[in-house]
């Protein structure tokens, strides 16, 4: 008789350890393609720079040092190849960083591009600034989602009894995108 009970207890346990392990498996494929989607609007963010740049450059040609800032700043940004398995708080900050550069050398190119006239009302360099608008929303929008992906993983790798399974076959918490520093300062518009 007792064996059988060890038997049935053997058979509960492998199913649990199936069925959880299973679940932070999803779970974690859930953040690698949160995260292939934040890479992917990035991506897009770094392809339609180029094109701003020398739409900018062919009305603003003596602004040289903005738009050589655009330039660098995107450059520093597509050389932080941030793979989901390299997901580390220090990582995650540096990644975070160089895309806060972009983001603020765009804003200047753009308040660089309100000073010519002729510019501002150019069918290329419209449809360029608004595709670079759409991506930035895209990149918020892709950025909650990798936080709410990486949120149920964690709270899964964090839960007991899945914690036990999740320790076992090294299963670990994700780092959260977070603001940029000084993001919750109002941006000062000025006339």
């Amino acid at each position: 008789m007792k064996k059988w009970i060890w038997i049935a207890v053997a058979v509960v346990a492998a199913i649990f350890l199936y069925a959880t392990y299973n679940g932070l498996v999803n779970k974690e494929e859930g953040v690698n393609t949160a995260w292939a989607h934040v890479e992917t609007q990035y991506q897009r963010r770094a392809d339609l720079i180029p094109n701003l740049v020398n739409t900018v450059k062919g009305y603003a040609a003596h602004e040289r040092q903005t738009l050589d800032e655009v330039t660098e700043a995107r450059a520093k940004a597509t050389s932080i190849n941030l793979s989901v398995d390299e997901l580390t708080p220090e990582n995650m900050a540096a990644f975070q960083q160089a895309q806060a550069d972009v983001r603020s050398a765009l804003g200047r190119l753009v308040a660089v591009a309100e000073q010519y006239p002729d510019l501002k009302a150019n069918r290329n360099f419209l449809e360029l600034q608004a595709q670079l608008e759409g991506t930035e929303n895209r990149i918020a929008v892709a950025r909650k989602d990798f936080n709410e992906a990486a949120q149920r993983y964690n709270v899964a790798v964090r839960r007991f009894p899945a914690v036990l399974v999740a320790k076992l076959f090294g299963f670990r918490q994700k780092p959260y995108f977070e603001a940029a520093e000084g993001a919750a300062a109002a941006p000062q518009v000025q006339f």
